[in-house]
C-alpha cells in the first residue's frame, strides 16, 4: 500500500471520529482513559477533548515545566495539549499538530470556548512538521506515530525541531511479533493503529538512530486485550533525549 494511500485512509477515518462517528464513535472514551492513566480531574478538564484514542499518558511521563514550549505530534482534539497548557502556564506555550482539518476545527475550538490562550493548533504532517528548528523543549505524542508511514523522517524532524538536550516523551503501539500480509494490509487495522506499528525493537532503534538517548519507561502488554483484540503487541512509554 502506497504512503499516500495510507495518509489518506488514516484522514479519512479520523476525520469521522471528530465529526462523532466512526470507529471510535460508540467507545468509553473515558474508560479507556482511565485505563491508560488519565485520572478523573485530567479527564474534566476539557470536556468532550477526550475522544479515547490514546495508549498511553505522555503527560504522566513528561515533566513538563512552566514556561516550556511543549509540541504534541497527532493531537487530534487537544485533549493532552490542554493538559500540558496547565503544566506550562501563561509563559509557556503548547503547539499541536494534526494532519486532519476536523481535528484540528475542534481543537481549536475547545481553546477558544475554554480560553487556552497559550495552546495553538497547527494543521500539518509529522512528517514535515511545521515548526521552527531548536525550538521546542518538549514533545510529547500519544499513539500516533504508528500512523505515519515513514516514521524515520518523524524522528527526524523531532530531532530537528528540539532544543538541545530537548526531550521526548512518547506512548505508542509497537508489535511483539511480525503481522501477517492480510493485517499489514487491512484498512481498519491501519486507523486502528495495528498494521502500521513496527517491531519493538526497530521502533526503540529507530529512535536511537535519530540522534536521541532512548529509555523505556513502560510497557503496557494488558491493553492487547483490552483494545486490540489479543494482538500480540504492548504500549509503549519512552523518554528520548536529544543528543
Amino acid at each position: 500500500m502506497k504512503d499516500e494511500k495510507k495518509k489518506n485512509i488514516v484522514k479519512n477515518a479520523y476525520g469521522k471520529i471528530a465529526r462523532g462517528s466512526g470507529c471510535c464513535s460508540e467507545c468509553n472514551s473515558e474508560q479507556v482513559a482511565k485505563n491508560i492513566g488519565y485520572s478523573d480531574e485530567e479527564i474534566r478538564v476539557v470536556p468532550g477533548a477526550n475522544q479515547g484514542l490514546g495508549c498511553g499518558n505522555p503527560i504522566a511521563i513528561g515533566k513538563i515545566r512552566e514556561g516550556e514550549v511543549v509540541l504534541d505530534l497527532g493531537s487530534g482534539t487537544g485533549f493532552d495539549c490542554f493538559l500540558a497548557a496547565k503544566k506550562v502556564g501563561s509563559s509557556g506555550k503548547v503547539i499541536g499538530v494534526d494532519m486532519t482539518e476536523d481535528m484540528i476545527k475542534k481543537a481549536r475550538g475547545f481553546a477558544e470556548k475554554h480560553n487556552f490562550s497559550n495552546v495553538e493548533f497547527r494543521l500539518g504532517d509529522i512528517e514535515n512538521l511545521p515548526v521552527e528548528r531548536n525550538s521546542i523543549d518538549v514533545i510529547i505524542s500519544n499513539c500516533v506515530i504508528n500512523l505515519a508511514p515513514d516514521k524515520r523522517k518523524v524522528f527526524k524532524e523531532t530531532h530537528r525541531v528540539l532544543k538541545s538536550g530537548g526531550r521526548m516523551y512518547v506512548s505508542d503501539i509497537v508489535l511483539l511479533e511480525e503481522l501477517s500480509d492480510e493485517k499489514k494490509n487491512d484498512e481498519s487495522l491501519l486507523a486502528g493503529c495495528v498494521s502500521g506499528a513496527l517491531l519493538k525493537e526497530y521502533y526503540v532503534k529507530m529512535i536511537e538512530d535519530s540522534g536521541f538517548n532512548v529509555k523505556i519507561i513502560s510497557e503496557n502488554k494488558e491493553i492487547s486485550k483490552t483494545q486490540y483484540d489479543g494482538i500480540l503487541l504492548e504500549s509503549l512509554s519512552i523518554e528520548a533525549i536529544k543528543v
